[in-house]
């Protein structure tokens, strides 16, 4: 005869994104997670200790079915492909698509109560939530506005996705892109360089996920002579691994690499 149990939380959890991962970490979980992504920085020690079972529109199916997986977590409409590919092999799988602030937030939380500690990721959002509005206390306070650009890719040319528009705003910015940064495709978000030079932001901020911003390369782009922040060059590249990951990374290191990057020209 059947006897059922209340069901446990999720023991062997493959983290196909980096911020799963560094949440885990942060909530003292790290011995659920099974495998995660070669693109995974936060926390240093991850990849000394996790096997890395995905890149990050791709993964092995066949490694992390051997994983034995009772949870895969992943991000994005990108990793449609992979989470069908994952569903179709009878695996768990969750995918967030968390764009905002809020939203991160929000995923952040569900994420930490998928692993009992409820408690605790409410008393870290908060925290995250404190450094928030403090950055938007600090900015509401500074002179003025900074225009700036920020290129997620340069071929085609991608501006900030909203969380990084939000932060950019936060770190008293003005992101001349910010209507764009509400996209939620990467399409969305494409802009071309007449109106970037149109704009003409103070401050370009590059990070392209994947490789390194080859600055010069920015500055020879025909008619950016005339942008100034070309002319004061003022191109600052971020890394990807704390401004383009929805979770802790861009809650703290990111914010506060945008504020060291704006702030001082905010102040003048």
């Amino acid at each position: 005869m059947t006897r059922w149990h209340l069901p446990r939380s999720p023991e062997r959890i493959v983290c196909l994104t980096e911020e799963t991962t560094e949440l885990l970490y942060l909530l003292g979980e790290q011995e659920r997670i099974v495998g995660i992504s070669a693109y995974t920085e936060r926390p240093a020690r991850a990849k000394s200790e996790k096997p890395v079972v995905s890149a990050f529109i791709g993964g092995s199916v066949k490694k992390i079915a051997a994983l034995k997986p009772d949870l895969i977590i992943g991000f994005s409409d990108i990793q449609a492909e992979l989470a069908h590919d994952l569903i179709k092999a009878n695996l768990p799988v969750a995918v967030f698509n968390q764009r905002s602030l809020q939203e991160i937030l929000e995923v952040m939380v569900m994420v930490g109560t998928l692993v009992d500690r409820r408690a605790e990721v409410l008393e870290l959002t908060r925290g995250y939530i404190a450094r928030l509005e403090a950055a938007r206390e600090r900015s509401a306070a500074a002179k003025r506005r900074v225009r700036v650009y920020f290129e997620e890719w340069d071929e085609p040319r991608i501006t900030a996705i909203s969380w990084v528009s939000e932060l950019i705003e936060l770190a008293g910015g003005q992101n001349i892109f910010a209507e764009a940064s509400t996209g939620k495709l990467a399409k969305e978000r494409f802009v071309d360089d007449d109106a970037i030079i149109n704009a003409n932001p103070e401050l370009i901020l590059a990070s392209w996920c994947g490789k390194p911003v080859d600055k010069e390369s920015i500055r020879r782009r025909p008619g950016y002579e005339k942008v100034e922040a070309i002319a004061h060059k003022r191109i600052i590249e971020l890394d990807p691994a704390i401004i383009l990951q929805p979770g802790p990374a861009c809650l703290s290191a990111g914010l506060d690499a945008l504020e060291a990057a704006i702030r001082p020209l905010a102040e003048n």
